[in-house]
């Protein structure tokens, strides 16, 4: 299994992150996560939209709560050929609680927790931890990958204008 060092931090300490590197221009990797209702989802499910994707660690931790709270005033903008997922590895019962008391309903939340198909396809699961790295990924309505953000600091928040730039731009 690849391993990335040197890319992130978690709380200042150096972390690890597995799986492959992807780069801009790439073909966006397939994976099956599983929605709110345990139906699998794939990249597919978002056939033919540009896809905005939110990697987090924990809806239930501060910074993860304001990004996708963020996510989900700016999704209400954007074209409706534009899906804005969030992907952690919190329970789907729990996303779905979450989602609930936050009125997240632009917002697709989406669990990784079976097999990290998408933490290791995208190369964002920190291995120290066993959770995803906070990452923006757009991909286009052809699943090619037209901007990536590996947040530096975990803690921190990633480059929101930036990505529904790249959204929109990808139309």
């Amino acid at each position: 299994m690849n391993e990335q060092n040197g890319i992130i931090t978690f709380k200042g300490n150096p972390m690890t992150l597995l799986g492959n590197a992807l780069k801009v221009g790439d073909q966006a990797p397939d994976f099956t996560v599983v929605d709110n209702g345990l139906a699998p989802a794939t990249l597919s499910t978002f056939e033919s939209k540009v896809k905005i994707i939110s990697a987090v660690p924990s809806l239930d931790t501060p910074v993860c709560d304001t990004e996708t709270r963020r996510f989900n005033q700016e999704a209400a903008t954007l074209s409706d050929n534009i899906a804005v997922l969030t992907i952690s590895l919190d329970l789907p019962f729990a996303q779905k609680r979450w989602c609930g008391s936050a009125g997240i309903d632009k917002v697709v939340t989406l669990s990784d927790y079976r097999d990290r198909s998408f933490g290791l396809a995208y190369g964002v699961l920190i291995k120290e931890l066993l959770l995803l790295s906070r990452a923006v990924f757009v991909v286009d309505a052809k699943n090619i990958i037209r901007y990536i953000q590996i947040v530096p600091e975990v803690t921190s928040e990633p480059d929101y204008s930036a990505a529904i730039a790249a959204a929109k731009a990808a139309l």
